[in-house]
């Protein structure tokens, strides 16, 4: 098995890691210091992530941390906290070996659709196809911020790909960071073509239309030819 200090692994991934979160910042999904992303490294009991402070437009391989599925975070060129999004970043990775990358943005269109306590529908064939369902994550008892606890089984599931959580922002997963980061940019544009049919309903005074229920011909098709309506 691959060393989980192997440093070529670690560059690279660092620098997977620094180019999405400048993608991430120049799409205005995050801006300041918060939301988080990481990946996991080629050992597979490691990963790569955004410390606490950091912004993404400002992540560089010195600032990024280094930290064990344990929990255990290894010294690092910079003395920085670790993320307070570390808990549940990990807790996912330990519950699906088929998750490989983390992006969790503060993106406004949906962070606020959850904020109102709605679920972001899947209106579009590009969701329903890349996404299926967005599970909206509510606050903690206390009104306090999702905890690992509350996260971590919504991705049981393996057919959970994404969630939104309420008042915080959203996740999007990928065994890459960039299907990862395409995930979370999905997620925003759905949050904002579901404000923009719901306004336009209001203000003509229409009935919602129905949303899709295939993400392609082919799944339509498939449907049809297996006797599923």
């Amino acid at each position: 098995m691959p060393d989980p200090l192997d440093s070529a692994d670690i560059l690279a991934r660092k620098d997977d890691l620094i180019a999405t979160a400048k993608r991430s910042f120049d799409l205005r999904l995050q801006t300041n210091a918060g939301g988080n992303l990481s990946v996991r490294l080629a050992s597979r009991d490691a990963i790569v992530i955004k410390p606490s402070g950091v912004g993404f437009n400002e992540c560089t391989r010195d600032n990024l941390q280094v930290v064990m599925l344990d929990g255990t975070v290894l010294p690092s060129a910079v003395d920085l906290k670790p993320s307070k999004d570390l808990e549940f970043h990990l807790e996912i990775y330990r519950r699906r070996e088929d998750i490989n990358a983390i992006v969790h943005c503060h993106s406004p269109w949906a962070t606020g659709y959850a904020s109102a306590g709605l679920e972001v529908p899947c209106l579009t064939v590009q969701t329903v196809e890349k996404i299926g369902r967005m599970p909206l994550i509510p606050l903690s008892a206390n009104l306090g911020p999702q905890t690992a606890a509350m996260i971590g089984p919504c991705f049981d599931d393996p057919t959970v790909r994404a969630a939104v959580m309420a008042n915080h922002g959203t996740i999007g997963t990928g065994k890459t960071l960039l299907a990862a980061q395409y995930l979370a940019e999905i997620i925003e544009e759905t949050a904002h073509i579901a404000f923009v049919r719901d306004a336009m309903v209001r203000a003509h005074d229409l009935r919602a239309p129905d949303a899709p229920r295939f993400g392609t011909v082919r799944d339509e098709q498939a449907a049809l030819a297996g006797g599923i309506v």
